[in-house]
């Protein structure tokens, strides 16, 4: 390449300082000389591609005419000739910097790869490349390319156009070349200067960057929500952040420069300097478990710490970084969550044991959801059911065995407000002495021999709702110590522990004893008999609603005849009258079991009974008084007696089926005083039509109120 001084020098120029004045070019080529000395100094004075661009145009267009000037440049890694920039008065829609030729495939591409100049004096003839053709469209007539050459190796090209055919000759071409030389040299200088300046700024970058970064550090170190202390190797303080500051009550200018254990004793105390010599032979330590310190402040402090040892830039240990984690909220949080946890495990034990208890209910048998019948005793005692029920008080109800005390318990309970939670029973007389205060309080793990796991007691399970102990009066003495307490207070201690357990537990007790004998002899406690008598209810033995066994031997058979898959319509008037005579000492569970012993051995639609299925009314009636009129009274419905009125005081005994069903209406008719139909009627109780009311009491003859049915 030419040198700054030899730049300038067109072709046939003498060099001579004693050259004479004479010899010195003038005209034309005068002319060249001093563009291409212009192009030199904008070389010298212009570094910018913009500014020095323009100059060269500026001086180009003195000598050489264009109407359009490109400068392309060689990318390597693409192998494209990318327009660096252009000076133009042609209107383009694509000629613009950044615009991209192939090397292989274009009149640009064909100088920079032949290093030869290209001159194409009238385009509508010479045109050869695809991009000659925009090139032709854009107004462009004539034009010449030469290589830009640098240190021997081409790296772009330098191109003017023309809209005049013939515009450029062979003696442009090479005063283009000549100035191309320049072109490259600036160029050069150019992309060394521009590589320069962003190497400045990059270093400014860098360097502001560095102070960002360190400025940034000091408040992440101060502002982070974690200890960050620096010890040296002689266990100073080196950094102590403003956490540990606000964590221990100690400023950093109080411990600066210090020896730590010296500052702290509990780093001693602890171990936690073991940790941090053992981080200055290169290991870095956890602290397993987590620390509990007590701070200078008094506050007690959880810590989970990190120990690191800290290099210099050959890998010598310097120093050791320690990272404090206050985990103070998160145990507390934890044992917060254990506590709930435990608690959650408590209520879903209980919810299991619930719902053990609740599907061994569902397993088990019970008569009927509701008691059944409409006899005037039935009815009297359902009323106070209503009225209890709405009540939180301790219910007792006494009655003989078989007579439904269960059901009324669960009449109370489901009319009740606590009817969304579990009513849970207890056979008191099903337990034995020494396991009923573990049934019905619970007991822990290891209580007793056999205690492998705690049991939820019969009052925990029942917490809101109801518990039902069945016999009651069967409780040892003991027990009722304790049931008393639960009563009066709300509170017990499973079996086995001292933890006291409060419940909201609502008692109905039932029992077929005589519980005030029971008291007198001592049998039961007299405190507790008195806190459960406070709404006593007796249930009436089903000889004194033997109007009600006709609807309760219907509603078994329809029970059975469903269950056992049979077709069972309706009850022999022998039959029925046979049952309705009988006694029925087992009530009405013992009712029942006949009942399904029939079903199972009855081979038609209609139920009837063996002899040996229920003994017979002469020899097992139920005894009477001798002063009780209905023994003497002749029965009802029979030939040549009177049919039976609204009126009569006392109901005649029934024995058919005929009579049975005038003692039910009649009993219907006197508990709603003779009104037929309406929400207080007879009908409503027998759960009748009223017309069909009417008509059976026509059929069978009975007068309402001394009015005859018509």
């Amino acid at each position: 390449m030419p040198g700054p001084t030899e730049v300038g020098i067109p072709l046939n120029v003498p060099r001579t300082a004693e050259a004479s004045a004479a010899s010195l070019p003038t005209g034309a080529d005068a002319e060249r000389f001093r563009t291409l000395l212009e192009i030199n100094n904008a070389v010298i004075s212009n570094l910018t591609r913009e500014s020095l661009f323009r100059a060269i145009a500026q001086s180009l267009r003195r000598v050489v005419p264009f109407a359009r000037t490109a400068l392309f440049l060689h990318d390597p890694e693409k192998d494209v000739l990318r327009l660096f920039v252009v000076e133009t008065s042609l209107p383009s829609t694509y000629f613009f910097a950044g615009l991209e030729m192939p090397t292989d495939d274009s009149h640009v591409g064909w100088a920079f790869r032949n290093v030869r100049p290209l001159l194409r004096r009238d385009l509508e003839h010479e045109r050869q490349y695809p991009m000659e053709e925009r090139a032709y469209g854009d107004g462009v007539r004539s034009y010449m390319i030469v290589p830009l050459q640098a240190r021997g190796q081409c790296i772009g090209t330098l191109a003017v156009a023309s809209t005049r055919r013939n515009q450029y000759t062979e003696a442009d071409v090479a005063f283009l070349q000549e100035a191309a030389k320049q072109v490259a040299l600036a160029v050069e200088n150019m992309q060394a200067y521009e590589a320069m300046e962003q190497e400045v700024a990059l270093r400014r970058r860098a360097e502001a960057a560095l102070r960002e970064m360190h400025e940034f550090s000091q408040e992440i170190i101060n502002g982070a929500d974690i200890g960050i202390i620096v010890y040296d190797t002689a266990l100073r303080y080196v950094v102590f952040n403003h956490f540990m500051e606000e964590l221990t009550g100690k400023r950093a200018e109080e411990v600066l420069g210090k020896y730590a254990p010296d500052v702290f004793p509990f780093l001693r105390e602890l171990g936690i300097e073991a940790m941090l010599r053992r981080a200055l032979q290169g290991e870095v330590v956890t602290t397993t478990p987590d620390l509990l310190i007590r701070m200078p402040t008094g506050r007690a402090v959880w810590e989970s710490n990190r120990y690191s040892p800290h290099r210099d830039a050959q890998g010598n240990v310097n120093g050791v970084i320690a990272l404090v984690n206050d985990i103070t909220k998160r145990k507390q949080a934890e044992e917060a969550l254990k506590a709930a946890l435990t608690e959650v495990q408590q209520f879903k034990n209980r919810l299991q044991a619930e719902n053990v208890y609740l599907q061994e209910e569902i397993r088990g048998e019970h008569n009927f959801a509701e008691m059944v019948g409409n006899s005037p005793s039935l009815l009297a005692v359902l009323r106070k059911v209503e009225r209890v029920a709405q009540t939180d008080s301790t219910v007792l109800i006494f009655g003989e065995t078989g007579t439904g005390k269960e059901l009324i318990a669960r009449a109370i309970h489901n009319r009740s407000t606590r009817k969304d939670r579990p009513l849970v029973k207890v056979n008191c007389s099903a337990i034995s002495a020494g396991l009923v205060e573990s049934e019905l309080f619970g007991h822990v793990k290891g209580a007793f021999t056999g205690a492998l796991e705690r049991r939820v007691g019969r009052f925990e399970l029942a917490d809101g709702g109801t518990l039902f102990l069945d016999e009651v009066g069967e409780l040892p003495l003991e027990t009722q110590v304790k049931l008393l307490r639960v009563l009066q207070e709300g509170e017990f201690e499973p079996v086995g522990t001292s933890r006291t357990v409060r419940v909201d537990v609502r008692l109905i007790g039932a029992t077929n004893r005589d519980l005030r004998e029971a008291v007198r002899a001592g049998r039961f406690r007299s405190d507790l008999f008195y806190r459960l008598n406070v709404l006593p209810l007796e249930v009436p033995p089903l000889r004194e609603r033997q109007s009600d066994i006709p609807q309760l031997v219907m509603f078994f058979l329809s029970h059975f005849a469903a269950r056992f898959g049979k077709k069972l319509d309706t009850v022999s008037q022998e039959t029925m009258q046979r049952l309705v005579s009988y006694a029925w000492p087992g009530n009405i569970r013992e009712l029942r079991n006949v009942i399904e012993r029939a079903a199972v051995l009855s081979q038609g639609p209609i139920l009837e009974l063996g002899q040996d299925l229920v003994p017979t009314e002469a020899g097992d009636r139920a005894p009477r008084a001798a002063h009780d009129p209905a023994e003497t009274r002749p029965k009802a419905g029979t030939d040549g007696d009177p049919a039976p009125r609204a009126g009569d005081a006392t109901p005649p005994k029934l024995s058919t089926l005929r009579d049975a069903e005038c003692h039910h209406i009649l009993a219907a008719l006197r508990e709603c005083r003779g009104v037929v139909e309406g929400p207080n009627g007879a009908a409503r109780i027998l759960n009748l039509h009223p017309n069909t009311l009417r008509s059976r009491m026509k059929r069978l003859g009975i007068k309402r109120l001394g009015h005859e049915i018509s």
